[in-house]
C-alpha cells in the first residue's frame, strides 16, 4: 500500500470513529512523544494542538507557531504514531487564497484529518471571528483541495468561536449553531464548538446541530461542569482535550525538578516521579 493509500484509509478510518455510535475521545498531543503514549493508553485517534505547540516552544502566542513549524511537529506526530491524526490547521494560516497550500501540506505528511477556525487568529486581546460566508469558502476550498492532494476522504473540522466571541452567551450559542449548519453544508464533516462551558449549552448543540458535534473538555472553564461520560450520553461525536497533556508534563517537571533540589533521590522516589527503563522501552519500541 502506497503513501497516499495510506493516509486514505487512515482518514476513512476516522471518518468511520466520528459516525460510530461510540463516542471518539482525542488527547491533543504536543510531539511525537505524547502522541506515542496517547496511542499506547489506548485512545483511537490523536488530535494536534497548536496552543500545546506553542507553550511547548515557550512560544506567548499560539500565532508564533506558523505553518512550516506546524506541519514539521505534525508531520512527526504522524510519524509516531499508527492511529489516524487530526493536525491543527488554525485558520489555514491565511486567506481562502492560501488554504489549497495548507491542505496540500498536512495532505502530504500524511494528516487524516484538520481542524478549520473561523477566529481571527492574532496577537490582539479578546475573540474575534471571521464572516461565516468567508469561513464556508474557505471549508470549500479545504474540500476541493485534498481531492487535488490525493487523499478526498481528509476529514476537516470546521471549528467556530462565535461561542465566546459575541456579547452574550445565548447570542454566541445561537450564532454556533447557525455557523454549525452551514460549515456541514459547505463540506466539513463534523463541527467543533469552543468555549461550551455546561451540559445544557452541549444539549442545545447537540439538537441543533444538524451532524457531528464536536466539544473541548478538560479545560478550567469546564473540568468541573461536565465529564466525558456525560457529554457520551448526550451524543456527542468527538471529544478533544486540547490541554491536558501539556499540562500534565509540566505539572510533573515542575514536581520532580522541585524535588531534585532536596540534593537527594528519595523525594523522587517517594513522589513516583520517574518511569522505569521497562516502561520508556515499550514507548519508543526498544
Amino acid at each position: 500500500m502506497n503513501g497516499t493509500a495510506i493516509v486514505m484509509n487512515l482518514s476513512k478510518r476516522l471518518k468511520d470513529l466520528l459516525t460510530a455510535k461510540e463516542t471518539l475521545v482525542m488527547p491533543d498531543a504536543y510531539d511525537a512523544m505524547s502522541a506515542r503514549i496517547i496511542e499506547q493508553a489506548g485512545f483511537k485517534a490523536v488530535q494536534c494542538s497548536g496552543y500545546s505547540f506553542s507553550v511547548a516552544a515557550c512560544k506567548r502566542h499560539e500565532i508564533d507557531i506558523g505553518l512550516e513549524e506546524n506541519v514539521a511537529i505534525t508531520a512527526k506526530i504522524v510519524e509516531a504514531v499508527s492511529v489516524p491524526v487530526m493536525a491543527d490547521g488554525e485558520d489555514g494560516f491565511g486567506d481562502v487564497a492560501q488554504i489549497p497550500n495548507t491542505i496540500e501540506r498536512y495532505v502530504r505528511v500524511g494528516a487524516a484529518g484538520i481542524n478549520l477556525e473561523d477566529q481571527v487568529l492574532d496577537r490582539a486581546p479578546g475573540t474575534r471571528i471571521i464572516d461565516s460566508g468567508l469561513m464556508q469558502e474557505k471549508i470549500r476550498a479545504a474540500r476541493s483541495a485534498a481531492k487535488a492532494a490525493g487523499n478526498p476522504d481528509l476529514v476537516i473540522n470546521g471549528r467556530t468561536d462565535a461561542l465566546k466571541a459575541l456579547h452574550t452567551k445565548e447570542e454566541g450559542l445561537q450564532e454556533a449553531i447557525r455557523r454549525g449548519n452551514l460549515y456541514l453544508e459547505a463540506g466539513a464533516d463534523l463541527v467543533f464548538v469552543t468555549a461550551v462551558s455546561t451540559l445544557e449549552e452541549v444539549r442545545e448543540l447537540v439538537k441543533a446541530i444538524h451532524g457531528p458535534l464536536s466539544v473541548a473538555a478538560g479545560l478550567a472553564y469546564n473540568l468541573n461542569a461536565f465529564s466525558i461520560n456525560d457529554l457520551t450520553e448526550l451524543g456527542v461525536a468527538r471529544v478533544s482535550l486540547p490541554s491536558i497533556a501539556i499540562s500534565a508534563t509540566i505539572k510533573a517537571l515542575l514536581e520532580s525538578t522541585g524535588a531534585l533540589k532536596s540534593g537527594v533521590f528519595t523525594s523522587l522516589i517517594a513522589k513516583k516521579c520517574l518511569c522505569s527503563p521497562q516502561d520508556i522501552g515499550r514507548l519508543i519500541g526498544a
